[in-house]
């Protein structure tokens, strides 16, 4: 139940990722540094599609993924239509690697330290969520800001959560 769950959220915040890439202008606008923040959106874009990649397609579903964290943070000036294929392809590692974790398995040891410590699968998934969520946010903010429409995106909505079993 709970890597159901954790898939549920994490297909909602990358389809409100994708939704916030789409109502951005232009592709300038997504690398537009405002003072005072560390990440634009393209950066937050490229992090978040880079970690859920690695650790939910490559470790946890065994695809062929392999992470490029520097990069994430120093590329600059990718087209929009690039960072939708991004997230794309994390939706894709999201549905391949939960798909491929039973629910027992969430209760082992995730299969790849982090931070030089074991974790509980569990304890990682839970995580990643809130990795993303947190990212999200800084990235709506950004979007906001930038383009001076503070309209939302439909982000964390409650109505894209599954139904009660």
């Amino acid at each position: 139940m709970l890597h159901d769950t954790v898939r549920a959220i994490l297909t909602r915040e990358l389809y409100a990722l994708r939704r916030g890439i789409e109502a951005y202008p232009d592709d300038a606008s997504v690398w537009r540094p405002l003072p005072g923040v560390p990440n634009v959106g393209g950066t937050l874009v490229l992090h978040l599609c880079g970690n859920l990649q690695h650790y939910v397609g490559a470790v946890l579903g065994g695809t062929s993924y392999r992470r490029d964290r520097d990069a994430e943070f120093s590329r600059r000036d990718v087209p929009r239509a690039e960072l939708l294929r991004e997230i794309d392809a994390a939706i894709a590692a999201v549905a391949r690697g939960l798909g491929a974790t039973t629910e027992a398995a969430s209760g082992g040891i995730f299969p790849e330290k982090v931070g030089g410590r074991e974790v509980m699968t569990s304890d990682m998934l839970v995580h990643i969520a809130a990795h993303l969520a947190y990212h999200l946010g800084q990235f709506d903010y950004h979007r906001r800001v930038v383009t001076g429409d503070g309209r939302g995106v439909g982000a964390m909505a409650i109505s894209e959560l599954p139904a009660a079993r």
